[in-house]
């Protein structure tokens, strides 16, 4: 048997989707087994799936990425600070575009989807570019030292992501042409954030950061134990 019902409030509103769940207890209640489907229902299940997907997959990626930069920079605060910066940076895109998509496109909301593609993407490119810029860093500060190696880090590999990171925001911007909202919000996002890692995070951040710190950058690395030269053999047997 079928049953219809309207509801007198806004079909896609908070108010409606408060509701799913005391409708369908009742339901069970009167009938188990019964579905309780609609526009309503199905818009209230997958924000509740996004929501699951959302809090489960991020912590994942993060420990992921995590451990990979332990190996490769054989330190553990040098990819804190990485996976940190990266946080930083994807927080600013989403609110920046949060607000664009209410005062400038007009918006009613936002895809519930938005922030998880939006996180693995500034994740992914972030991470990669602060890779580029970290790993070289390490060989030059085995010979210069935590500032000086930072800094020809910086001009050495500054050229190269700079302009993969305006190639890149421009391809996701294309996306914003496109007539489908959630293509639009994705584009904007991960084309400012992108742009936001490359000449901020990338280029200021993160070697502002590293310099700061100094050697205990790379700890535990041998490298934190080098001194303010930071190389990598015991102040003692630096020649």
């Amino acid at each position: 048997m079928l049953v219809q019902a309207t509801l007198e409030l806004e079909p896609y509103s908070t108010e409606a989707f408060d509701l799913i769940d005391p409708i369908r207890d009742a339901v069970h209640r009167a009938a188990p087994g019964t579905q309780v489907g609609g526009a309503s229902a199905v818009e209230f299940d997958v924000r509740e799936a996004a929501a699951w997907d959302s809090t489960v997959i991020p912590p994942i990626v993060l420990v992921v990425v995590t451990l990979i930069l332990v190996l490769l920079l054989r330190s553990l605060v040098a990819p804190l600070v990485l996976v940190g910066t990266v946080i930083v940076s994807f927080l600013a895109a989403l609110g920046v575009g949060y607000f664009v998509f209410d005062v400038f496109f007009g918006f009613p909301g936002s895809d519930p989807s938005l922030p998880l593609f939006a996180f693995v993407f500034l994740v992914a490119l972030g991470v990669d570019y602060n890779i580029f810029l970290i790993a070289r860093a390490r060989e030059e500060t085995v010979k210069h030292g935590t500032r000086e190696g930072m800094l020809r880090a910086l001009a050495v590999t500054g050229g190269v992501i700079t302009s993969a990171g305006i190639v890149l925001a421009g391809t996701f911007s294309v996306l914003a042409v496109l007539p489908l909202v959630f293509l639009t919000e994705i584009g904007f996002v991960v084309a400012f954030g992108v742009l936001l890692d490359t000449f901020l995070v990338r280029s200021v951040l993160v070697p502002a950061v590293a310099i700061t710190l100094g050697p205990r950058f790379w700890w535990p690395s041998a490298l934190s134990r080098g001194g303010e030269r930071g190389l990598d053999q015991p102040a003692g047997e630096a020649g």
